[in-house]
């Protein structure tokens, strides 16, 4: 017995291709962002911080320090 082979449907609704467009457009520009951001955040690696680590070590003993006299001066 020989195999009957299976038929394939083929239909596209005239619809389906400006789904298509539309899908092939926002896939570009989701693309186009994507290579941006890369591109920015290659540019600056090292994100810097309000104030450099031995300032805020600085402050904040000056701080312990405040509060350690005031507390002795007012018990």
């Amino acid at each position: 017995m020989k195999q009957r082979k299976h038929k394939a449907f083929d239909y596209e609704s005239p619809f389906s291709k400006e789904k298509r467009l539309d899908n092939d457009l926002e896939d570009s520009k989701k693309i186009d962002f994507v290579s941006k951001w890369k591109r920015n955040s290659k540019r600056s690696r090292k994100a810097k911080g309000a104030m450099p680590m031995r300032t805020l070590i600085i402050v904040l003993v000056l701080l312990l320090i405040c509060m350690y006299l005031l507390e002795k001066k007012y018990m």
